[in-house]
């Protein structure tokens, strides 16, 4: 999608963060753009930033755990611009602590916004804009935590895991019908992904809370001070992120890795799978298997 002018995007959790900086990357690139959130005040105050630029945007309250919302989304979102042809996956919540902490509220909040959301939104478009014929792309939000697991961050692993498989799967199975796929996996950035408790339903809440945290703060003991201080050390701004997203949407681009510091990791762990697989093929040929 080299031309992207006048062409229309929807990007979920829109209104801050990651979402709404992929929606003024693409509005900024001569796009209509319709924001989706959870979050309505916010919501409000992010569309109205863009009326200073003249951009064609919408705000669109949603749940992305919502089917019908999400359906009445992309009908409004048509009825306003007509064909939408970029997708963004991209509202998400964060968790940290242990698999012995967790209870099933947290599974079901995490897992029901950042997988069932993402297919939410991949159900109700991708056949649309496969219907239109002119072609699109889809933006999954996924992570770094979707390459590298780390041990407080398990139910958020496994969500982001899901998202990129996910992508790599629909790149592979929308190709032919000129739908490219990226899926986008950033490291930290400053965004409000850490404070996701404040959009948590009050019906998948449970006694202690462990879906927000200060950074800033070195009070708070969700984090011990050696990974705060690395976290804040790599965070970039979510600006950034969004001209990449554009980027890789205009190439094509399969993967959008924001933080290459993270590249050694991924090293380690194919490094590991590749001695796993000396292992057990000298296994195999050892036993006659």
């Amino acid at each position: 999608m080299e031309q992207v002018a006048g062409k229309v995007a929807f990007v979920t959790g829109a209104a801050s963060g990651l979402g709404l900086a992929m929606a003024r990357s693409f509005a900024g690139a001569g796009m209509k753009v319709a924001l989706a959130d959870i979050e309505e005040d916010a919501l409000e105050r992010a569309h109205a930033s863009f009326e200073a630029d003249n951009a064609d945007t919408i705000a669109l309250p949603l749940d992305v755990t919502d089917r019908d919302a999400m359906a009445e989304a992309a009908d409004r979102t048509e009825a306003a611009f007509g064909k939408v042809h970029v997708l963004c996956n991209n509202a998400g919540v964060g968790i940290a602590a242990s698999f012995s902490d967790h209870a099933y509220e947290d599974w079901d909040w995490v897992l029901g916004v950042n997988l069932r959301g993402v297919i939410n939104g991949v159900t109700t478009f991708v056949p649309r804009i496969a219907a239109h014929g002119e072609g699109g792309h889809v933006v999954n939000t996924a992570s770094m935590a979707g390459f590298l697991a780390f041990g407080t961050a398990g139910v958020y692993n496994t969500t982001k895991f899901a998202v990129l498989g996910m992508s790599e799967a629909m790149r592979a199975d929308l190709a032919d019908q000129d739908i490219g796929v990226s899926v986008l996996c950033p490291g930290f950035v400053n965004t409000n992904i850490f404070q996701s408790g404040r959009n948590r339903p009050d019906a998948l809440s449970v006694g202690t809370d462990n879906s927000s945290m200060d950074l800033d703060d070195p009070s708070d003991t969700q984090v011990d001070p050696e990974t705060r201080e690395a976290m804040l050390a790599g965070m970039i701004e979510p600006g950034v992120v969004g001209d990449m997203v554009l980027h890789a949407v205009r190439r094509n681009e399969a993967f959008i890795f924001s933080h290459p510091d993270f590249e050694p990791f991924v090293d380690m762990r194919h490094a590991e799978m590749v001695a796993s697989f000396e292992r057990w093929r000298a296994y195999r040929e050892k036993h006659g298997i």
